[in-house]
């Protein structure tokens, strides 16, 4: 399976600035590629455009060349830098996970979400715990390719290690393709197969 975004520009109106300009990438399963570079350069609404959560002003998002598909189990997941905005405030935990898929014992355990959080909301959990959360709805067993958007910068040094950890044995297991965004070049190096420059694209 392919993720392709081909000549892909994007502008908010007809008036403003373009945020992002013929900008071409392939993501193929297994692949993780890291797209690095400081604020400003439109990493994060390239990210958007690749998940389906926002359209091109022109270009194509293409699944093995057809377009995406817009439904909430589609083969490309998005997990965002700051969760509690990813989540509804008025579901608790459980019904926020099951609303993608019902993961058994096993891999909440895997993923470090201990049952008792299952009764919480969103509000009760910290930062990290929300997190796993967020990263246990989108690895659904449909999920082909995860876009994760500086996942990790809000987390302390300890929590960014599990997580990341937790994700990228997961996504080694199923081969699936990722394409991971952060600012952080050291990070990128470590879990990425090939970096892109922002200012390149």
């Amino acid at each position: 399976m392919l993720l392709e975004a081909n000549n892909i520009t994007f502008r908010y109106t007809e008036k403003s600035p373009l945020i992002l300009r013929d900008v071409s990438i392939n993501v193929a399963e297994g692949d993780r590629i890291g797209i690095v570079g400081p604020s400003g350069y439109g990493k994060s609404t390239l990210a958007k455009i690749l998940a389906g959560y926002e359209k091109p002003t022109s270009g194509t998002v293409t699944l093995d060349g057809a377009p995406l598909p817009m439904k909430s189990f589609c083969p490309v997941q998005m997990i965002y830098q700051h969760p509690e905005l990813a989540v509804n405030s008025r579901w608790k935990m459980a019904k926020t996970l099951n609303e993608c898929w019902h993961p058994d014992d096993f891999f909440l355990e895997k993923m470090g979400i201990e049952k008792e959080w299952l009764k919480r909301w969103p509000s009760e959990l910290s930062g990290g715990e929300l997190q796993r959360f967020c990263i246990a709805r989108a690895l659904a067993p449909e999920t082909k390719f995860l876009i994760c958007d500086e996942i990790s910068t809000m987390l302390d040094v300890i929590t960014q290690a599990q997580v990341w950890n937790i994700l990228l044995d997961t996504a080694k297991e199923r081969n699936m393709g990722m394409v991971i965004i952060t600012h952080n070049l050291a990070l990128a190096k470590r879990v990425c197969t090939k970096i892109v420059k922002a200012q390149e694209l």
